[in-house]
């Protein structure tokens, strides 16, 4: 996700002018001026000289501590600084996703301490609040959590895996959920969810135990078993989830992408990558969107209803070019409990999205049809 090179090689013409750690920032000056670049929460306290001796004319720094006298040389130069902001449980200026560890921090203490559930609190107090300036300061996070996403995305087969949060670890749904992220993994997909507990979290643990043999999976799935819901206690629920990532280190990587709007569902901690969101519809289709390669939707509530539809009219429309693939999973729940299929079909009928949605009986059929309707069975 490096944005400037951080080796001794000549800046390419047209690179990203986008600096987001010290060793971008020291390449960055080494081989001319800021000019133009765009900075962004870098903490600059031990860069005094370097700024001082640096051209910064229309650059711009978001949220980068500077020593006064080097602020004040940045300003006469003609950039634009935004200073950071005291007192917040989240940095709106942020450069990367968010990881499990930094969400979660804290959480020996309780979740109620971790900077997750302050964030939360602070939407709480501030969301009707009708501040401006806290309008703006979740913009600007929201903004720069989609930056950093595509910067993360780029070149990535993206595989949606939609479900409800109702999925209780140590079932056979749960199970199948896991299993589903981890083929897909192993096929060269990115796997990116709601970020969630639930079906949401079992398709981002089977992503992390792709590069393990299956007497992992099945330990891990005992293992969190005997905490089978955030409910009553997100703590301890998380903890078990940490007590994996320690047991097995190093798995791979895929992608939440979950909301403080529903702040009552945790974030979980298997997505590698996590693009956390105040606005939901921001979150809704943004995760939509890059599901390049196309979704599956195991059975869920009204949540999942809704994303179905969210994905389904841009594909209506074509409105992002060519219909992605949408697999929903279970023919039971999809045609009786919630008969979205039926309407699904009917969207679909005489159009190109027709070729692009199927109905499968179990998880296990959803990596076949979803390879097949993307051109690769």
């Amino acid at each position: 996700m490096a944005a400037v090179p951080d080796t001794d090689e000549t800046l390419p013409a047209g690179s990203d002018t986008e600096i987001e750690s010290l060793a971008e920032f020291d390449a960055a000056t080494a081989h001319g001026g800021l000019t133009g670049f765009r900075v962004q929460s870098v903490d600059l306290t031990a860069r005094t000289p370097a700024l001082l001796a640096t051209d910064t004319s229309a650059a711009v720094f978001l949220g980068c501590a500077m020593e006064p006298d080097a602020a004040a040389k940045v300003r006469a130069d003609g950039a634009l600084v935004f200073p950071p902001v005291p007192h917040l449980p989240f940095n709106p200026y942020r450069g990367t996703l968010y990881s499990p560890a930094e969400l979660f921090e804290g959480l020996a203490a309780g979740y109620e301490h971790t900077p997750d559930a302050l964030s939360y609190a602070w939407f709480q107090r501030t969301k009707a609040d009708g501040d401006v300036f806290s309008s703006m300061l979740r913009s600007i996070h929201d903004d720069a959590v989609s930056d950093a996403l595509d910067e993360l995305l780029v070149g990535a087969r993206v595989a949606g895996v939609m479900g409800g949060h109702a999925m209780a670890r140590g079932t056979s749904e749960y199970q199948g959920a896991a299993v589903l992220g981890r083929t897909l993994t192993r096929a060269g997909f990115t796997v990116a969810t709601g970020g969630g507990p639930g079906a949401m979290e079992a398709a981002n643990l089977g992503a992390y135990a792709a590069p393990f043999d299956d007497a992992m999976l099945d330990s891990a799935l005992q293992l969190l078993a005997g905490e089978p819901s955030f409910r009553p206690s997100v703590s301890a629920w998380a903890r078990v989830a940490f007590e994996v990532r320690t047991k097995w280190p190093r798995g791979a990587t895929s992608v939440g992408i979950p909301t403080w709007f529903y702040g009552h569902e945790p974030p979980n901690a298997f997505a590698g990558a996590i693009a956390k969101y105040f606005a939901n519809a921001i979150r809704e289709d943004g995760l939509l969107a890059r599901s390049n390669a196309g979704v599956v939707f195991l059975p869920g509530a009204a949540g999942t209803v809704q994303e179905i539809f969210d994905n389904a009219t841009p594909n209506y429309y074509e409105s992002h070019g060519t219909p992605t693939p949408m697999v929903l999973v279970d023919r039971a729940h999809w045609t009786r409990e919630l008969p979205a299929w039926p309407l699904l079909q009917a969207l679909a009928q005489d159009r190109p999205m027709a070729s692009r949605i199927a109905l499968v009986d179990s998880v296990s059929e959803a990596p076949e049809a979803l390879a097949r309707m993307s051109g690769e069975a």
